[in-house]
């Protein structure tokens, strides 16, 4: 795949054409002391703040701006899938991505799709048509104790073992349709409670390729609604240079509750809704009825409930480490039980190490490895706590010199 251009993108309100990207450095020059202060909060161990706040003691009010609240949408929301107001004051530095690997984000089309590397990890270990395999197979139930545990599917059948690891994800474990035996202890309950699982929608329109009414020169084109914020704000074209030239195809992406409003209705009200949008921008006479429409529904799929998790405000590391934590013989994966990497794939993958090794460590002849949880829990999180135990072995705090 192209390394995405976020430099190519043209500016729209309902009028057409309007050039707000100065707004792009104004919010920039926010986020930097807001990074700063963030780091300050959490190696100082106060207290917790919104995103919101934080955003606005830098200086970032867009209030009734529609422009400067798409600007807001397309580098804030666009990436957490959750407005400030919904969002821990750490993040910034408490998220060790785009740190530790690369500030970029790449949308990835290959055909192949996620489930390669899942292939690639199964081939080394199972065989074609492997019994140990249960595809389209619903748990329904898992009992654990502190000798093995069980797992109940819907048809009937159930598998027993010495350790099980549960990589459900946070909107599975906040739905009711699994149950535990015995019911999660307190302190278990109220980490998976305590998270929120976003949601991320991507809508995708093919038009004919020889009419194509947007300039292919650009890779974005952000919408300032007038009335609502977030409201099919930020469109990316699949029909340029590098992706699918020729194609005719655009995406546009919503989040949070406009992503509920849109997976719970009709296919044809929200492409009458899009289309609204695309000829306010592009004009109604440039834009035809599309070739080809869909879209997931995340937020719907029994085995997902939702995209990704995050960190609303005022949540601590030791409330996350309660989700993330074992109970009895049962353990739990997933990028929301990862602290450095939540939201990301690379979080599920090493949280999955993490417990793989743990469990062959045990198999093997190992001490238990029982993960920390905590009964009692407080306001912030102690420096001495943002360790290898709590999830936390990579360091935010490190400068490597560069502090200056």
């Amino acid at each position: 795949s192209s390394y995405s251009d976020y430099s190519a993108i043209e500016t729209f309100n309902e009028t057409g054409v309007v050039n707000f990207t100065y707004l792009l450095d104004d919010f920039d020059g926010a986020y930097a002391p807001l990074e700063q202060d963030a780091g300050v909060l959490l190696s100082q161990n106060l207290q917790d703040r919104t995103m919101r706040a934080g955003l606005s003691l830098a200086g970032w009010k867009p209030k009734k701006s529609a422009a400067a609240q798409a600007v807001e949408w397309w580098i804030f929301d666009w990436e957490y899938a959750f407005p400030p107001a919904r969002i821990q004051r750490y993040l910034p530095v408490q998220n060790t991505t785009f740190y530790q690997f690369s500030e970029e984000n790449n949308y990835v089309f290959d055909q192949r799709g996620f489930n390669t590397f899942i292939k690639g990890e199964a081939s080394t270990f199972l065989k074609p048509n492997d019994s140990r395999l249960l595809l389209n197979t619903i748990v329904t139930n898992i009992s654990y104790s502190n000798d093995g545990v069980i797992v109940l599917n819907k048809d009937g059948s159930c598998v027993q073992a010495d350790y099980a690891i549960c990589t459900f994800s946070l909107g599975v474990l906040q739905s009711d349709d699994i149950t535990f035996e015995p019911e999660l202890p307190s302190w278990k309950q109220q980490g998976i409670e305590t998270f929120a699982m976003g949601t991320y929608t991507k809508i995708f329109l093919q038009f004919p390729p020889d009419q194509v009414f947007w300039n292919t020169s650009y890779q974005y084109f952000l919408y300032a609604d007038p009335n609502e914020r977030g409201y099919y704000p930020v469109f990316q074209s699949l029909d340029c240079e590098g992706f699918l030239p020729g194609s005719g195809i655009i995406f546009v992406t919503v989040v949070s509750d406009q992503s509920y409003i849109v997976e719970a209705q009709d296919d044809q009200i929200t492409k009458e809704q899009v289309l609204a949008v695309l000829r306010n921008m592009f004009g109604a006479e440039n834009v035809p009825e599309p070739i080809d429409f869909m879209y997931p529904r995340w937020s719907l799929e029994p085995w997902a409930y939702g995209s990704y998790s995050n960190w609303p405000a005022s949540t601590s590391l030791e409330m996350h480490q309660n989700l993330r934590a074992n109970v009895a013989r049962l353990y739990f994966a997933g990028e929301a039980t990862s602290a450095e990497y939540g939201g990301f794939l690379h979080g599920a993958w090493t949280e999955g190490q993490v417990v793989g090794y743990a469990i062959a460590g045990m198999i093997n002849g190992a001490h238990a490895a029982e993960q920390p949880h905590y009964e009692v829990l407080h306001g912030t999180t102690p420096l001495d706590a943002y360790n290898a135990a709590n999830g936390w072995p990579v360091t935010s705090f490190q400068t490597y010199g560069f502090e200056d």
